[in-house]
């Protein structure tokens, strides 16, 4: 949604509707959105990178889930507030242009846009680890086959991916579910090869609960691969565009996520390392996997293997979703090329998808070139960029919440609570986020990059500018007509 068509929206009716003049199709309805919500935030972070986690922190891995869980929470209803104020397509670069400056617009959208082409590969990055499970075939072969199998499944119309997306989460929700409830058995019950050793001592008997080798200072070395695991609970605020209803169903689905934490994170981590004693675990092996192994149960280790390689494929079909539509929003105002607007009968862009999709083979490369390393390489580069995203939702609703209180701006019926001081805290949070990657050898690459690319960003600007000074993608809001809702 350009500026100017935002700038001419009269109320909360009329922004709902606004998805139509993009060329959108508002077909995702409230049950599609749930499902997108809970499943967005279940993915390779917790099915493949837990494992690296706990073989570093321990047990305490669960009590780094919860805290930055919480933060996550901030960080989506201070989102929320800003959905209900104005509920648009590319939202976050949307804020960001009227919150920040029209640079902040252009470069979160860039921003984001790269941060699912490289979640991207990430995701297909452990897809193809998961199928080494049952053949002895190529990682990046695998990696090529389901990255042009993905592509083809997002040319279809927005209707079709929100139903995918609901059956893809109900299968990782389900054995989610399903091992927590397998898990209480054993403890209960004392059946399985298990059994006789289960016991929720695990949890702080096998050289305390912060049992890593640094003790708590390993707990905060987690962080990064634990904000990485969450990454992706935001891409509710890109289906504001083609949510039916937004103002009712976005804040049902934003006010999911403490409970989606408390189970799907902490809930199943307690149970899986009460069975298996953290010691078990290895770096580059699933969790699930391995419990399963542990167990004597070895059908229900390929059912989680299977699970687990459609939680990563899921993740890569939303990336895709995510990438066509950023790209056409930063095209339609002027903040990247035309070509980009240019949308398929059934309403999906067609160029940025595909663009995007050519970019994920990158991911097929890297598979090729360092198959052991590979995941690890590409999920330090995601979190950065990710993270950029969590940074501009929380200024941008810090400085909204101060124009609302002084009157400048009507207040969202969605407000974040704590004001602007939880954004601050979550701020702080992400801060410490970032320090710990730089004292990670192998994470402080993505901190190398995050210059280069802003230097990128920034030419890149300053050229269109110079091709076009009086554009409106150019204008401070200030200079433009009045935002009401």
């Amino acid at each position: 949604m350009t500026s100017v068509q935002v700038d001419k929206q009269h109320d909360g009716n009329e922004a709902a509707d606004s998805a139509s003049g993009e060329g959108y199709h508002r077909a995702l309805g409230a049950r599609q959105i749930q499902m997108i919500a809970i499943g967005g935030a279940i993915g390779t972070g917790l099915f493949l990178g837990a494992g690296k986690g706990i073989s570093i922190a321990g047990p305490s891995l669960i009590l780094a889930y919860a805290v930055a869980g919480l933060v996550i929470f901030f960080i989506m209803r201070a989102l929320g507030e800003l959905l209900m104020y104005r509920p648009v397509s590319g939202s976050f670069s949307e804020y960001a242009r009227e919150f920040i400056g029209p640079f902040a617009g252009f470069a979160t959208g860039w921003t984001y846009w790269l941060f699912w082409v490289v979640t991207g590969i990430t995701e297909v990055t452990a897809a193809a680890t998961y199928m080494t499970y049952w053949w002895d075939i190529p990682q990046w072969l695998s990696a090529l086959v389901f990255t042009v199998i993905l592509y083809g499944a997002n040319l279809i119309s927005v209707k079709l991916f929100g139903e995918l997306e609901f059956w893809f989460s109900m299968v990782k929700v389900t054995a989610i579910v399903g091992m927590i409830l397998i898990c209480a058995g054993i403890l209960t019950l004392g059946f399985s090869d298990a059994g006789d050793t289960a016991t929720v001592t695990h949890l702080w008997d096998l050289g305390g609960f912060f049992a890593g080798k640094d003790g708590i200072f390993s707990t905060l070395m987690t962080l990064q691969m634990v904000m990485f695991a969450f990454l992706a609970v935001e891409l509710v605020g890109v289906t504001a565009g083609e949510s039916k209803d937004p103002k009712t169903v976005l804040p049902k689905a934003i006010n999911t996520v403490p409970w989606r934490i408390a189970v799907f994170y902490v809930g199943a981590l307690i149970m899986i390392l009460s069975v298996v004693p953290w010691t078990a675990f290895k770096p580059g092996v699933s969790p699930f996997v391995a419990a399963f192994e542990k167990m004597g149960l070895g059908i229900g280790a390929a059912i989680v293997n299977f699970v687990v390689l459609t939680a990563a494929l899921s993740s890569c079909n939303s990336g895709m979703y995510s990438t066509g539509r950023m790209l056409r929003d930063l095209a339609l105002n002027g903040q990247g090329p035309k070509v980009f607007t240019k949308l398929t009968k059934s309403g999906t862009p067609l160029v940025g998808t595909t663009v995007s999709a050519a970019l994920m083979m990158v991911g097929v490369w890297i598979n090729y070139q360092w198959p052991g390393e590979a995941f690890n390489y590409v999920v330090s580069f995601a979190t950065i960029s990710g993270m950029w995203a969590w940074i501009v939702i929380l200024i941008c609703q810090i400085r909204y919440r101060l124009k609302a209180d002084r009157g400048e701006l009507p207040h969202s019926s969605f407000k974040a609570p704590g004001g602007i001081w939880l954004s601050v805290f979550s701020l702080a949070f992400i801060a410490m986020v970032i320090v710990t990657m730089a004292m990670d050898t192998d994470n402080r690459v993505a901190l190398y990059g995050a210059p280069v690319w802003g230097l990128i960003l920034a030419v890149s600007y300053l050229v269109l500018k110079a091709r076009n000074p009086e554009g409106a993608a150019f204008a401070k809001r200030s200079d433009r007509e009045p935002v009401q809702s």
